[in-house]
């Protein structure tokens, strides 16, 4: 009917399916139109298998629109408010029918009824399958936006740096967004899998080398407890981790394109196993999420550290205080960016910033920290003072 849509999910993103102008409306209604994309159902026919129900199956799929949406946490809640989908008996796939179009609430509610056509098992593991591409490939597109904003923070030095660094996954690059490029147009599978199979190594080690890079950086401020080097190596810090993100970026990137084409294969030669292996691909995809949440909070959790080092010292070093703060929050925002098109929830950690001043003045720990350095500069002059009077007078005195 044409007042009815359906939507399927697989976790990163959802097809909204049926009549063009009801997909639209809904998408519409819910605040999700512009975010939306086309949604390629003609491709489906490769995991049907020969026989008349499933001919007559295909030929029903042919006549629907359908749209694809990556779910970010906004649009999934969204989705959950409104009522939530159902699982299936397909792995990490759920599905809704809709109901009334003039009711976006009553329209993801689940509803008994006549059997969908996304319901075949085949049609739903192909769903999934091409769900799992578009997951790819959004993710992809918004890391390439990400690197831009990057680079333009970075500076010269560390921008030569992050080139020679990438220049170890250039052959890999140039292979795969050439295979990029002829699938936007339709090409050949097996010949575009023929380019890009076996560059998935290289940038899976400079991937690991610059994680592992950007998490030895928590390291580095564990033994820095002055003020003024605090706020030097902070502020080194800044490009540091710009210069791991934005190499991590481009290696992510890079893989998601090579799963894009890796996918587009086994739908053309094993579309029976194309299920299990989008499954697959899901699973590695969280793992290196949770590999990328755990080295970044662990440095979040050591930088902010060593931001309560600086607000003990606002007394004496209010600027070198200030500057840290500075740095810190950077950082967070910098990361918080990356874990964006990687769908890890951004932290609701809000700004940081030094004690003013004025309240430092009244706090008796800021005041017993200043006292106590105060002291030892003053004994540590002192003693100077001392040392060159003994020494003029050793001077002054005639030799025997």
């Amino acid at each position: 009917m044409d007042s009815e849509i359906e939507l399927v999910s697989d976790g990163e993103g959802v097809v909204v399916t049926g009549n063009r102008a009801t997909v639209e409306r809904f998408l519409d209604g819910a605040g999700l139109l512009q975010q939306a994309r086309e949604f390629a159902l003609g491709r489906l026919s490769n995991t049907l298998r020969a026989g008349s129900d499933l001919a007559e199956l295909a030929s029903g799929i042919a006549e629907q629109s359908a749209m694809y949406l990556k779910l970010t946490p906004e649009s999934t809640k969204t989705l959950k408010d409104a009522g939530g989908l159902m699982k299936t008996k397909t792995e990490g796939v759920s599905h809704a029918m809709l109901g009334d179009p003039g009711n976006i609430g009553k329209w993801l509610q689940v509803e008994d009824g006549p059997a969908s056509l996304l319901t075949n098992p085949a049609v739903l593991s192909g769903v999934g399958g091409l769900m799992g591409q578009l997951a790819q490939q959004a993710e992809a597109q918004e890391l390439k936006a990400l690197l831009i904003k990057i680079d333009a923070k970075l500076d010269d030095v560390r921008r030569g740096q992050r080139n020679a660094v990438l220049a170890k996954v250039g052959r890999a690059a140039e292979a795969i967004e050439e295979a990029m490029t002829i699938h936007e147009h339709e090409g050949d599978p097996k010949t575009l899998w023929s380019k890009v199979n076996g560059e998935s190594g290289t940038i899976l080690e400079v991937q690991r080398a610059a994680l592992l890079a950007l998490g030895d950086l928590a390291e580095k401020v564990q033994d820095v407890n002055r003020p003024g080097q605090l706020k030097k190596l902070m502020c080194e810090l800044e490009q540091e981790v710009g210069l791991q993100l934005s190499v991590l970026a481009r290696c992510f990137e890079l893989q998601d394109q090579f799963r894009v084409i890796e996918l587009d294969y086994v739908l053309a030669t094993a579309p029976e196993r194309l299920d299990g292996h989008r499954s697959g691909v899901a699973e590695a995809r969280e793992n290196r999420r949770a590999r990328v949440l755990e080295t970044t909070s662990r440095l979040m959790d050591q930088l902010t550290a060593t931001g309560g080092i600086a607000n003990e010292n606002v007394l004496l070093h209010a600027r070198a205080a200030s500057s840290v703060f500075s740095s810190l929050n950077t950082i967070g925002t910098s990361l918080d960016e990356f874990h964006a098109p990687l769908n890890i929830a951004v932290s609701d950690r809000e700004a940081l910033s030094a004690t003013p001043w004025r309240a430092a003045m009244r706090d008796p720990q800021q005041l017993k920290t200043a006292g106590t350095e105060v002291s030892q500069k003053a004994l540590v002059v002192g003693g100077g003072i001392a040392l060159l009077a003994v020494g003029k007078d050793k001077l002054s005195k005639p030799s025997a």
